[in-house]
């Protein structure tokens, strides 16, 4: 167990969470607790867009859990997917489940107290889609953002598998953790534009290519917002500017 201080307040209806720092781990709009609160993780789930939606994805490893934003809106959208969450603090575990209406569902999500890092090298099942937001009281992902761990991860993904990695403090034309995944995955990796809130979102691909218009994009956007009421057209907008889009497309 980490020894920081858990914080949960609540303001004109938005519920968050940090630990000793201002930093805001997670958020939750009290009375509608499934949707995305903040920005970071509504691009984390423009990874969806990225594959076949019709059965994507079945199988999902989220390294650390916050408010739990992102496995909620998992779990209620995509009732096939199975969801496996590993987070290092229990209290965290605890305070999701007690502010956040983190779900009891051992049947589809299964909660594993422990290291992200070690996880990675000491299992062996494999995920269509893998989430890293893993951060310590001092926002800094610790081992979590090493050429090992994403090594490991390329390894764990299946033959569409797809990497989601939150990156903190990445400036324009620096690379940082971005490297290491770039290094991991043969340079089958993207930086989305950064958010407002400094957050910048990095998709890496394993198998098949990832080669699709956005146009496309925004049809797969539209037909996801009218079912989840998640709003990824504006993500989707800032691409067509992007580096990681030639000729609108997006490639991986």
């Amino acid at each position: 167990m980490m020894n920081f201080a858990i914080d949960v307040r609540e303001k004109g209806g938005l519920r968050t969470l940090r630990f000793e720092s201002e930093c805001v781990q997670g958020a939750m709009r009290v009375l509608h607790p499934w949707c995305l609160e903040l920005e970071y993780t509504r691009v984390m789930m423009a990874g969806l867009l990225l594959r076949d939606p019709s059965s994507y994805p079945r199988n999902v490893l989220l390294i650390g859990l916050g408010a739990g934003s992102l496995t909620k809106f998992l779990y209620r959208h995509f009732p096939l997917s199975v969801l496996t969450v590993v987070e290092i603090d229990g209290r965290v575990v605890e305070v999701a489940s007690e502010h956040f209406g983190l779900p009891d569902d051992t049947a589809r999500l299964n909660i594993v107290i422990g290291d992200g890092a070690e996880y990675m090298a000491n299992t062996e099942p494999s995920y269509d889609l893998i989430l890293v937001d893993g951060f310590n009281e001092h926002s800094h992902p610790g081992d979590l953002n090493t050429l090992p761990f994403y090594q490991a991860c390329r390894v764990r993904l299946s033959d569409r598998g797809l990497l989601a990695v939150n990156l903190i403090g990445l400036c324009d034309g620096v690379k940082g953790g971005f490297a290491h995944i770039e290094t991991a995955f043969d340079n089958r990796a993207v930086m989305f534009p950064r958010c407002k809130s400094g957050n910048t979102i990095v998709f890496a691909a394993t198998g098949e290519p990832v080669n699709i218009e956005l146009d496309q994009l925004s049809h797969r956007a539209r037909a996801l917002e009218e079912r989840t009421g998640l709003a990824l057209l504006p993500t989707i907008a800032r691409l067509d500017k992007a580096l990681c889009c030639v000729d609108g497309r997006l490639r991986i």
